[in-house]
């Protein structure tokens, strides 16, 4: 089985747990990672909404400094992805590909110089808000929100001009339609669920999907309960119908697997990265391809990236 998962929590988790990559408690190891035939995986640097201006660019500062710590500690069991070859390298099944990405716009600390500092330190993809408001705009729990800031309508195509994806989870609905008028390039959900499926404010509408698969872009299922089911106790199957309603879109060449590894709780009978089979087989229970499968849990964001 191959797997690429456009977003996790992991790497600040292990920064501030003082936990290895390699071999650690969480949902996401490089140990784990090495079972896949090939893994690619995106690692986030998340941005508390307690932090802001120089705090929130030091604090990435750190985390990065220890992604590069334990990138070059397990040289041989990870590579990180930046440019296409690294992905195609990744692809073959060497060693785990890295892909470093930032959660929370709070990281420029309100400065567009420093979008072209995150590309020298090869992020490739920004969410653009956490849950509050920063510097670029509404996040999707903030009460009355505006959409992007007139510092946040600079920042998309500063983003675009570094091949730094655009990535609207968390965002409210006023500022990703904001960002969809603005964008000239895909945009991505890194990890949004269906809302029609479930009705919470982190989810995408039928018509938000439809935007952003007119983009090119990408929509990564969440695994986290609340967003996979209003009431009850979340398994598998909520994530696999989350996923038929987006399939319900003509949205197979759009899905893809985002997680929250880390960033989440998870349904029942899952502990990690290494029940993703679990959630494999399930399709191919209910009758679905390997075809379409080897797209959403791998494929489409593949094909997404090397062609950046």
């Amino acid at each position: 089985m191959r797997y690429f998962d456009l977003h996790c929590d992991t790497i600040s988790e292990c920064y501030l747990q003082k936990q290895s990559l390699y071999s650690n408690n969480l949902h996401v190891s490089l140990e784990r990672a090495m079972k896949f035939s090939s893994c690619t995986q995106c690692f986030a640097v998340w941005i508390p909404d307690q932090i802001r201006g120089k705090q929130a660019l030091d604090f990435f500062r750190k985390v990065y400094e220890f992604f590069l710590h334990e990138c070059a500690a397990n040289q041989n069991t990870v590579m990180r992805c930046i440019r296409s070859s690294d992905f195609q390298q990744a692809e073959r099944g060497i060693r785990l590909g890295a892909v470093l990405t930032v959660e929370g716009g709070a990281v420029l600390a309100g400065e567009l110089a420093n979008v072209q500092y995150l590309a020298s330190c090869g992020v490739r993809m920004l969410t653009l808000t956490w849950n509050g408001i920063c510097e670029l705009g509404d996040g999707a729990m903030t009460q009355h929100p505006k959409g992007l800031t007139a510092f946040g309508k600079c920042v998309i195509p500063e983003l675009e001009s570094h091949d730094i994806v655009v990535d609207i989870s968390h965002a409210s609905q006023s500022l990703f339609y904001d960002v969809a008028e603005i964008a000239k390039k895909p945009i991505v959900a890194s990890h949004s669920n269906a809302k029609a499926i479930c009705n919470h404010p982190r989810n995408l509408t039928d018509e938000q999907f439809l935007i952003i698969k007119k983009s090119g872009g990408l929509v990564g299922l969440n695994f986290h309960p609340p967003f996979l089911k209003e009431t009850g106790t979340a398994t598998i199957d909520d994530i696999i119908r989350h996923a038929e309603h987006f399939l319900g879109l003509d949205g197979q060449n759009v899905l893809a697997i985002g997680s929250d590894f880390d960033g989440a709780d998870l349904p029942e009978g899952m502990t990690g990265m290494g029940e993703t089979g679990k959630i494999f087989n399930r399709f191919l229970q209910l009758g679905y391809s390997e075809d379409l499968l080897e797209r959403i849990f791998y494929k489409n964001a593949y094909k997404f990236f090397v062609s950046l």
